[in-house]
C-alpha cells in the first residue's frame, strides 16, 4: 500500500486525495530557522511506494523542501516517488528571449526528474511543447486538465452560457468545456506589451463565429490568472455588448495585488477557481481528476 505525504500549506486537498484513494495520510514536519533554512522531517517508516502532494505556487522554498523530502525518503528505502503538484512552477520560460536568460523550464524540469519517478500536474503553463515529458524528462510526466471539473461546475450555474477565451492559448480549454455541452464559444486575440500592459480584441475563428453577447451569461476561461490584465481587457470588450452577466473561471488563481478588486469594479459577477492553488476564489476541486489518474497506476 502507498501513502500520501503532504505539507501544511496544501493540507486540505492532500487529505482529500488520500481519503478518495483510501490511503493513509501523513504530514512532513518543517522547522524554519531564523536564517531561512528549513529542517525537513518526513514520516517513518515509509512503504516502497509513496505519493508526495504539494502545489508549487510561491515555489522557491517549496522546491528545496521537496528535494530534501524525496532524498530522505530514498534514504529510508523508498523505491518509487510520485509528485502530485496541481500547480507546477517554472514552466513558462521555455526559451531564452534575451541573452543571459535562464531557461527555467528545462532547468527545473531536469531537477524534478532527478528526484521523482512520476509527476502529475494540472494545466501546466506550456507554450511551445505539447508533452510534459519534454520539460520533465521521465516516462511518467502527466499533464491533466481542469476542464471536465470546470464544465460540470458551470452546468450547475448556467443553462446556456457563452464561453470566451481571452487569448489563442485558451482555445484548448474553451473548446473542451463548451463543445461537449453544445455551448457557443469564441476566442480573443491578445497582444502583450508587458506584464501589466495587454491588449485584447475579439474576432471569429475557424470553429466559432462572432456571437451577440447581449443579455447572455458570458464565462471567460483561462488556465492562470496572475495580474488579471488580460481578463480586464476581455471584460472591457465584452461589456460593450451589455451581457446579462460576466463570470471568470480559471485553473490556477493568483490574482496578485488588486486584481480581484479591479475585476469586480468592471462589473464581473463571479470569479471562480480550482483548488490547485489555495485562494479565496476556490469553487471547485481538481482532486477527483488527479484521483482518476492515480487509479490507473
Amino acid at each position: 500500500m502507498s501513502i500520501i505525504i503532504g505539507f501544511d500549506d496544501y493540507l486540505t486537498p492532500a487529505k482529500q486525495l488520500a481519503q478518495s484513494l483510501a490511503l493513509p495520510f501523513q504530514q512532513v514536519d518543517l522547522h524554519r530557522f531564523p536564517d531561512g533554512e528549513t529542517k525537513v522531517t518526513i514520516p517513518t517508516p515509509l512503504p516502497k511506494d509513496i505519493i508526495i502532494c504539494r502545489t508549487l505556487n510561491q515555489p522557491n522554498h517549496k522546491l528545496i523542501e521537496l528535494i530534501l523530502s524525496a532524498s530522505a525518503a530514498r534514504e529510508q528505502g523508498v523505491e518509487h516517488i510520485t509528485l502530485v503538484a496541481p500547480y507546477l512552477c517554472y514552466m513558462r520560460q521555455d526559451i531564452a528571449f534575451n541573452d543571459g536568460e535562464a531557461v527555467s523550464q528545462k532547468i527545473i524540469g531536469k531537477l524534478i526528474a532527478e528526484y521523482f519517478d512520476r509527476v502529475i500536474t494540472i494545466d501546466p503553463h506550456l507554450h511551445r511543447i505539447t508533452d510534459l515529458s519534454e520539460a520533465i524528462p521521465i516516462k511518467q510526466a502527466v499533464s491533466l486538465h481542469a476542464t471536465e471539473a470546470m464544465s460540470a461546475f458551470l452546468q450547475d450555474k448556467f443553462e446556456n452560457p457563452i464561453i470566451i477565451g481571452p487569448d489563442e492559448e485558451s482555445y484548448q480549454w474553451v473548446q473542451a468545456i463548451a463543445k461537449p455541452r453544445n455551448w457557443q464559444y469564441s476566442i480573443a486575440t491578445k497582444q502583450r506589451h508587458s506584464d501589466t500592459n495587454v491588449e485584447v480584441s475579439f474576432s471569429s475563428n475557424d470553429d466559432s463565429q462572432q456571437f451577440n453577447l447581449t443579455d447572455r451569461d458570458v464565462v471567460i476561461v483561462d488556465d492562470i490568472a496572475s495580474t488579471g490584465k488580460t481578463l480586464e481587457q476581455s471584460v472591457l470588450q465584452i461589456q460593450q455588448q451589455k451581457p446579462k452577466s460576466i463570470s471568470i473561471i480559471v485553473s490556477h488563481a493568483f490574482f496578485v495585488d488588486d486584481a480581484i478588486k479591479s475585476l469586480n469594479a468592471l462589473g464581473v459577477n463571479n470569479i471562480w477557481s480550482s483548488d490547485s492553488v489555495i485562494h479565496e476564489t476556490n469553487a471547485f476541486s481538481i482532486i477527483d481528476t488527479i484521483k482518476a489518474q492515480l487509479d490507473k497506476k
